[in-house]
């Protein structure tokens, strides 16, 4: 998981999901409520979508995992538990199907205060709360918040610690490789920073 930066949305769609926002308040709408009114709002949905896809720097990877395709909005504080911000822009985030529909589905823990335990990677440094062991592509929690979001995310999933594992020795590779080129063109440069 990396720090990823949330841009300020189009005006235009900005109001157009403050008065999805404002419908859902006017009819103190529950959960399913919230649901059938964004099972409606293609038009808004793909409106977060392009965003989400532009924050990830459009290579449409998952916002949690970084490994697999971001294929599904995500409600980071679940409608099921927060219906009136289905349509608010900070709440949403690209994700994985595994990530999103498999690992976390419903699921927001919290602390004995309320405060959420999950990484939200457009406002906190995952870097405060996760370490990955790059030899075994393996996550581990540096607090609270780290051990849920590896829990919940399942972020330890055997297909995600093998890519990470295998990546590891390539990049170590390609890195010696620009270093001895670049050594091999200008041996008594000092390094830029």
């Amino acid at each position: 998981m990396i720090r990823i930066s949330r841009p300020d949305l189009d005006p235009e769609l900005s109001l157009r999901l403050r008065t999805r926002t404002d419908r859902l308040k006017v009819a103190d709408a529950d959960h399913r409520a919230a649901r059938r009114e964004w099972s409606g709002a293609a038009l808004e949905k793909e409106g977060v979508r392009l965003a989400l896809r532009q924050m990830s720097a459009a290579v449409e990877r998952c916002m949690y995992c970084g490994d697999s395709r971001g294929t599904d909005i995500d409600h980071f504080e679940p409608i099921r538990l927060a219906p009136l911000r289905t349509f608010e822009w900070l709440n949403h985030l690209l994700a994985c199907s595994s990530c999103n529909s498999n690992a976390k589905r419903d699921r927001f823990p919290v602390d004995e205060s309320g405060v959420c335990l999950l990484v939200d990677p457009t406002r906190d440094d995952p870097l405060d709360h996760l370490r990955l062991i790059l030899s075994t592509g393996t996550y581990r929690g540096n607090t609270p918040r780290g051990c849920a979001t590896i829990e919940v995310f399942q972020l330890n999933r055997a297909d995600l610690r093998r890519g990470r594992e295998v990546a590891f020795p390539r990049c170590q590779a390609m890195l010696r490789e620009y270093l001895r080129l670049r050594n091999a063109v200008s041996p008594a440069m000092p390094p830029s920073c």
